[in-house]
């Protein structure tokens, strides 16, 4: 019998979760950020993206980013998987202050299911997902056919953000 913890069973609701790191090699915290999301419980990673470079947005002058998005299906609850998110970026050195600063990690809850909420804690979906290239390219290269809760198709959204696509490229 598979322990309490083990990978969710079919069916299990979808999330979307974009990494992202500017400090301290930011490439090799990214894949083990992407790696530890299959550790997280009740949770299973299914794929992954490529691995971006990103200009930073805000503030300026800092490295650029290494991003990515990542799907898992996960029993957990969107605050279950963000509080365990949050527990990755402190286990990875984050501290949070100033807003857009360089970070050793973030995570980003972008999608969970077809789920749409707004708490002092969380916002779903993601309430800048479809105006960031940093993360529509990748989410797209993982489902191009994702729909995103009152938004409609994600594919709709990639002509707004093609004037920061020269921001973004593949690593």
């Amino acid at each position: 019998m598979p322990p309490p913890d083990a990978a969710p069973a079919s069916g299990a609701p979808l999330a979307y979760i974009a990494l992202g790191a500017n400090l301290d090699q930011p490439c090799a915290r990214v894949k083990a950020a992407i790696a530890a999301l299959d550790e997280l419980p009740q949770t299973c990673l299914l794929r992954a993206s490529s691995l971006y470079r990103t200009a930073p947005v805000g503030l300026l002058p800092q490295p650029d980013f290494i991003n990515a998005v990542a799907q898992v299906a996960t029993r957990l609850s969107p605050q279950a998987l963000l509080l365990a998110l949050r527990a990755q970026e402190a286990a990875q050195g984050r501290t949070r202050g100033i807003p857009n600063a360089p970070r050793t990690l973030d995570l980003d809850l972008l999608l969970h299911a077809d789920v749409t909420m707004r708490t002092p804690a969380l916002i779903l979906p993601h309430p800048r997902l479809h105006l960031r290239a940093f993360v529509l390219v990748p989410l797209y290269e993982i489902a191009p056919d994702l729909r995103i809760p009152g938004r409609g198709a994600l594919a709709a959204w990639l002509p707004a953000v093609y004037t920061q696509m020269p921001g973004v490229s593949r690593i």
